[in-house]
């Protein structure tokens, strides 16, 4: 198996372990990789769904309290210093690092939502930061309102 075979090879086993998809899928989808029925069974296992704590989380852009199939990690608010001033950002660090993400934050700012997405990704082993694209300005608060024409983005910087 090449290296590039077992990492999708693993990914398939983390979608199923994550629900996305059945096991059924994920044995279809590791048969297509050469993956046979008995590795594909121990890869399947080895990964087993996570522990889920169903959490309400506080979301204004879905309407208020909504239910997440596991909480979130909660945010920090760190400060850099910039070549301008100072950088704002939410930080939220992975307890079992698979990798790095900076979110970019949409034409609103930095808002709740954006470090709610930071503190999923950190749920699921990604470290995040999401930065205050308009931190110059005095951040999201001092600004309000539409702040910039940029869509969300999630960038993978490093993956282990």
């Amino acid at each position: 198996m090449t290296e590039l075979q077992q990492y999708l090879a693993e990914e398939v086993a983390e979608d199923h372990a994550d629900g996305i998809i059945t096991r059924r899928e994920a044995m279809r989808r590791l048969g297509l990789l050469g993956v046979g029925t008995g590795a594909a069974t121990t890869l399947l296992a080895g990964f087993g769904p996570h522990p889920a704590v169903a959490a309400r989380t506080p979301d204004e852009d879905y309407g208020g309290d909504h239910v997440e199939a596991w909480r979130p990690v909660e945010t920090q608010s760190v400060t850099f210093t910039g070549p301008r001033g100072p950088i704002m950002a939410a930080w939220a660090p992975a307890a079992r690092v698979r990798g790095g993400v900076l979110v970019i934050h949409e034409n609103r700012g930095l808002t709740p939502h954006i470090a709610l997405v930071a503190g999923r990704l950190a749920a699921n082993g990604y470290a995040s930061l999401a930065v205050d694209l308009v931190s110059e300005e005095g951040g999201t608060e001092a600004v309000g309102g539409i702040v910039l024409a940029v869509a969300t983005v999630i960038l993978v910087i490093a993956q282990t």
